[in-house]
């Protein structure tokens, strides 16, 4: 039998304990452990960016982090990123005025990826948002309408704090 460690951490403001293996992936505690499945899995070599989650407010490859190395932490999931009430966030509003998914797979990743981008970059430019996304690996959309979908929700942000 694997002993177990217990990991006390953060997840969407709310404070969590669980038990795991020290090899346990920290994507297969937020999905298995948690009940958090918004948190997907796809190459689980860190290439697609479909695991993306905020750890401590920085995008992470969840499928790359051990959940030991979390302990003490906060992680936000895509869950985590509307509003209590349920009210998309900016980011999440603008993907879908926009077009910015197709099959949805990708988009827990991009979600996350993008909330980070425009807090540290409130109004990037064309090739900053290429850059910023290009962690991130979508089948379906061609980016267009993912890359209409950043700059769309940094104008929502902008409006948000009165800067429009």
């Amino acid at each position: 039998m694997e002993e177990t460690h217990e990991i006390v951490l953060t997840v969407n403001g709310t404070h969590r304990t669980a038990r795991a293996p020290a090899r346990r992936l920290l994507s297969d505690l937020l999905r298995h452990d948690l009940g958090l499945t918004g948190t997907h899995v796809g190459c689980e070599h860190g290439v697609c960016g479909c695991c993306t989650v905020l750890l401590d407010g920085a995008p992470v490859r969840s499928c790359l982090m051990l959940a030991v190395t979390a302990a003490g932490h906060e992680i936000t999931t895509v869950e985590g990123l509307a509003a209590p009430d349920g009210t998309p966030s900016p980011v999440q509003r603008a993907f879908r005025e926009c077009h910015g998914l197709q099959c949805g797979f990708c988009t827990p990743g991009f979600l996350c990826t993008v909330t980070a981008l425009l807090r540290d970059t409130p109004r990037p430019t064309e090739e900053q948002v290429l850059d910023g996304i290009a962690g991130n690996l979508c089948r379906c959309t061609g980016y267009q309408n993912i890359v209409r979908s950043v700059h769309r929700a940094a104008e929502l942000l902008s409006e948000r704090e009165g800067g429009a």
